[in-house]
């Protein structure tokens, strides 16, 4: 069955960002926003970060010696043409008490961005021995943050995404939803309509939404604001949400939206604290320099009391339109 984040996990997978991507422009800022999050991954499990070639890793391992970071962390030369990992970084399984792997396709978001070494970055992983489990391939489209799970057989996606004719033309809800539990061990899928964030180029990723923290509670994000281009799309989502998952059963921490986040080209971003990143130890809570920022960081608390909440700015990241979560992939027990 595919494991929920908070069950226990032996590392993170974080794939830096590099002269060959689209942050060629940005990456004195994005440096320091990598610095910060290994930081935070290292004081809970081991980091294991991805870099694009030799001069690359060498740069990587002078900044985090020179900011401190405790050696919690490995550097592996793995070629990616992006950042965000938990789309095309591997899911882990739990199959008879035993963490797999599975690797599934990853075209760019629908086709949208080039991504052929992005798609061989987890086998190049298993090469090097990364893994100390098996890592099955899947021929079949599916990236990381479209998906959640309760870690009791229940799996929540969006319509939006799953159903985009650049990832599974012709395929109709039911045979997705088919091979979703084939490989996941799932036993229900929840599909999701209103899931539109202004910005989002993923085609409704769930992990800025919707968030299971576990078997019974979830995190929801909301808009107050009516002047806000997301308003009535989260309004509607928040009563298909609660259809499901009826208050009364299930505990809720409502996440604000930061005050609306703009590019240089006046295009909103999709700022959201949902996507945050749970760890064994910490959960680490996107941060947007906003006074919403401690409010998140507040109701998060409330449903992870027994973990540290840490905050890092993922101000450079928004322009991308992704966060902390996209960023990262976690790796169940036993993998590392």
């Amino acid at each position: 069955m595919l494991q929920p984040e908070w069950a226990s996990q032996s590392g993170v997978l974080l794939t830096w960002p590099h002269a060959h991507s689209d942050w060629a422009s940005k990456l004195a800022t994005l440096d320091a926003t990598y610095v910060a999050l290994t930081g935070a991954i290292t004081t809970s499990e081991p980091a294991i970060v991805l870099c694009h070639d030799e001069p690359h890793r060498a740069h990587v391992a002078n900044l985090l010696a020179n900011a401190a970071i405790p050696e919690r962390y490995r550097l592996f030369i793995v070629p990616t043409n992006d950042t965000w990992i938990r789309d095309y970084g591997p899911l882990s399984v739990n199959r008879g008490g035993q963490s797999e792997l599975r690797h599934f396709v990853f075209n760019g978001w629908g086709g949208k961005y080039a991504a052929e070494l992005d798609n061989a970055a987890c086998t190049r992983l298993a090469e090097l021995g990364v893994f100390r489990v098996p890592l099955q391939d899947v021929d079949f489209i599916l990236e990381g943050g479209s998906i959640d799970t309760d870690g009791a057989g229940t799996l929540i996606t969006s319509r939006q995404c799953l159903l985009h004719p650049g990832r599974h033309a012709g395929a109709d809800k039911g045979l997705i939803e088919q091979r979703l539990k084939h490989e996941l061990g799932v036993r229900r899928v929840v599909w999701f309509t209103h899931t539109r964030l202004a910005g989002d180029d993923t085609d409704g990723h769930i992990d800025m939404l919707v968030r299971f923290c576990g078997p019974r509670s979830l995190v929801l994000t909301t808009c107050e604001d009516t002047d806000d281009a997301n308003y009535a799309e989260l309004a509607a989502l928040r009563e298909e949400v609660e259809a499901v998952f009826p208050p009364g059963e299930y505990q809720y921490a409502y996440l604000p939206m930061p005050r609306p986040v703009f590019d240089d080209d006046g295009r909103q971003l999709p700022a959201s604290y949902a996507n945050f990143l749970i760890l064994n130890e910490a959960v680490i809570v996107p941060q947007y320099g906003d006074p919403a920022d401690a409010t998140a960081r507040r109701r998060l608390k409330a449903l992870f009391a027994s973990r540290n909440i840490l905050g890092v700015d993922a101000r450079a990241l928004i322009t991308q339109s992704g966060s902390i979560h996209c960023a990262t992939m976690q790796l169940s027990r036993g993998v590392l």
